[in-house]
């Protein structure tokens, strides 16, 4: 009997290289990692005045927006005086002591924002902060 001595030699192998595909999802998932916090960001451009101690902010609250030109938003979707009350009206329905949590860009002026709260506490609501910039003093 004649054996084939080469047989091993030419043998194609059936198993897959999954280093580069491994490689590819890691570059995926940092993309991915980096990408999502901006996603999150609310789209409306304000400049904040800063505090050197603020309070955080908790999960239920309602954060009203008002941009340079005076325009107001909850949730990113702009709105009026009694959109603004409509909205606050709703969510103090479900909970009383939610708070409202305004923030005014620092070229705002005054009155816009008593207007604000003022429409906030006609719709019901009771507890409000201004939001601000916290900023790094150096002497402590």
């Amino acid at each position: 009997m004649a054996t084939h001595k080469g047989a091993k030699r030419g043998r194609i192998t059936s198993e897959i290289n999954i280093t580069p595909f491994t490689d590819v999802v890691l570059v995926l998932l940092i993309i991915f990692m980096m990408t999502t916090p901006l996603l999150f960001q609310p789209e409306i451009k304000i400049k904040l005045p800063t505090a050197k101690k603020a309070e955080t902010e908790t999960d239920k609250t309602v954060n009203v927006m008002i941009d340079t030109l005076g325009a107001i938003y909850i949730d990113n979707t702009k709105v009026d005086l009694e959109g603004l009350k409509a909205v606050i009206a709703s969510k103090v329905a479900s909970r009383p002591d939610i708070p409202v949590i305004i923030k005014a860009d620092k070229e705002v002026k005054y009155d816009v924002v008593m207007q604000t709260i003022d429409a906030s506490k006609q719709a019901g609501a009771k507890v409000f902060a201004l939001g601000v910039e916290i900023t790094q003093d150096k002497k402590q």
